[in-house]
């Protein structure tokens, strides 16, 4: 079948595979970057496949090319600007034996053929080649899944999920990128094989369980996992939430108020840390209930919560840095404050408890929280009062502080005693640095303090009394400003 002319190969692919052919070699472009081409996807990577041996493949790119494996993959690079395109990975047509370690073939047999090669392939959709006049050369019936959008495994699913149990998490992660079904047989498989998933490193299934809560339909892929039972070797705890019904302020289960507050997470694109923490934040649930109907409590689940995420991600050997922020966020995601009620000294201490470096991160996961509850607003009015008291609170009044002196150096310098006229004198330097911030230098404001000081002091008190209106209406103003832009009362 020819693939649609308006389906364009990179040159930098181009020039690579046309290096092949005219050393006689068989070429074809194979697995995703196909798949992608013909869906009018942009491929995040370009695969090409040959008969060509990896040695025969480093002596046509003796300059840019690197052989690091025992599988016959030979890497080429490229002066392309795109990182996509920087290196094309060029595999020798092989045959596999046995996956004693459920990852890598024991044995690697490089085979003169395709059709023979396609065999050992994950998914039928993923097993397609591409020629250079833009042929397509299916052995496996992918073209007909693609159009059908099914997922299905090459040959036998089971065969091909004993050779690498991941191939099970990345059938789902296909299947909530592309929209697709999963073929009946392969879901069968994945069903009866789940357990095999405890076989695979755990860096490996963070990785692809990363991919999947970063899609546009992430939650459809989380809620896959747990229907095929393959969940309960990854993050079991999630599952605990299924049929735990909450109280009077929830229309969902445990499970799915979690689910509900990653989708909305994921609709404003929220980052990998908040995604997580939102699907995690009511984890601790199932296990401090107390009581049924609504009125029953969960008190402490957000302690018990945070611990949990904690040995979680630790678990997938998240980095520290993830496991932390996300702890930390759920520990403190149940946090009160009702307008009236909590004073400016009270949000001081709350943004003291929770870092201002994560006070945003955890207004968003309030929002995901409100959401996956069922209530209509992610951001209520309590919520933007609390933004407008935090950014009120972080806002230094305008006082004689910011100067570059004080009383000690006027009564030093002009041999001054204590008394109102510092604070006069104080204030009227402050107005003209506001005016003009250059002037705030040690020596420039004595010389203004100097001149002030030959007035009296009836008329120094009369300018400072002009400057404190002057900060008053402009600390007024500012706080008009705030209300404006949080749309406070």
């Amino acid at each position: 079948m020819k693939i649609s002319s308006q389906i364009k190969i990179p040159q930098e692919v181009v020039e690579v595979a046309l290096k092949l052919k005219l050393n006689n070699f068989e070429v074809f472009l194979i697995g995703g970057c196909v798949r992608d081409l013909i869906l009018g996807r942009k491929p995040k990577d370009w695969d090409l496949t040959t008969n060509a041996k990896p040695e025969e493949i480093l002596k046509i790119f003796p300059e840019n090319s690197f052989y690091e494996n025992k599988f016959g993959t030979v890497s080429v690079k490229t002066n392309s600007q795109d990182p996509t395109l920087k290196t094309i990975e060029i595999t020798p047509y092989r045959y596999e034996e046995g996956y004693s370690d459920f990852r890598h073939p024991d044995k690697v047999v490089f085979v003169s053929s395709l059709k023979e090669d396609v065999k050992r392939r994950d998914f039928t959709i993923n097993a397609l080649a591409l020629d250079l006049e833009g042929n397509i050369h299916d052995y496996v019936n992918g073209l007909e899944d693609l159009n059908k959008k099914l997922i299905k495994a090459v040959g036998d699913p089971r065969e091909r999920f004993k050779e690498d149990p991941l191939r099970m998490i990345r059938a789902v992660r296909f299947s909530a990128e592309l929209q697709f079904d999963i073929e009946e047989n392969t879901k069968k498989a994945i069903i009866e094989l789940s357990y095999l998933i405890e076989k695979i490193s755990k860096e490996r299934i963070r990785d692809e369980w990363t991919k999947i809560i970063m899609l546009p339909d992430g939650a459809r892929g989380i809620r896959m996992l747990s229907s095929f039972g393959l969940n309960k070797f990854i993050v079991p705890e999630l599952d605990e939430g299924i049929g735990v019904t909450q109280n009077k302020h929830h229309i969902y289960d445990v499970y799915e108020h979690n689910i509900k507050s990653l989708e909305y997470a994921i609709s404003k694109n929220f980052p990998l840390h908040i995604r997580i923490a939102a699907l995690f934040h009511d984890i601790g649930k199932p296990r401090t209930k107390k009581g049924e109907g609504p009125d029953c409590t969960f008190y402490g689940h957000q302690v018990v919560g945070a611990k949990m995420a904690k040995e979680i991600l630790k678990r997938l050997k998240f980095p520290k840095e993830i496991v932390e922020k996300v702890s930390h966020l759920i520990y403190y995601h149940m946090f009160y404050y009702n307008v009236g009620e909590v004073t400016e000294r009270g949000v001081r201490r709350f943004i003291n408890r929770v870092g201002i470096e994560n006070i945003n991160d955890l207004l968003k996961l309030r929002e995901c929280d409100r959401i996956g509850s069922g209530v209509p607003k992610a951001f209520p009015y309590k919520l933007r009062h609390l933004m407008y008291m935090i950014e009120k609170v972080r806002q230094e009044p305008i006082t004689p502080k910011i100067l570059k002196i004080n009383g000690n150096d006027l009564i030093n310098e002009f041999n001054l005693k204590p008394g109102p006229i510092i604070g006069y004198i104080l204030k009227i330097l402050l107005d003209k640095v506001l005016d003009n911030p250059e002037i705030n230098q040690k020596e420039t404001l004595l010389e203004e303090a100097r001149n002030l000081l030959k007035l009296d002091e009836n008329e120094i008190k009369e300018i400072a009394k002009k400057v404190d209106e002057k900060i008053e209406e402009f600390e007024k103003s500012k706080e008009a400003s705030l209300k404006e832009k949080y749309k406070i009362n």
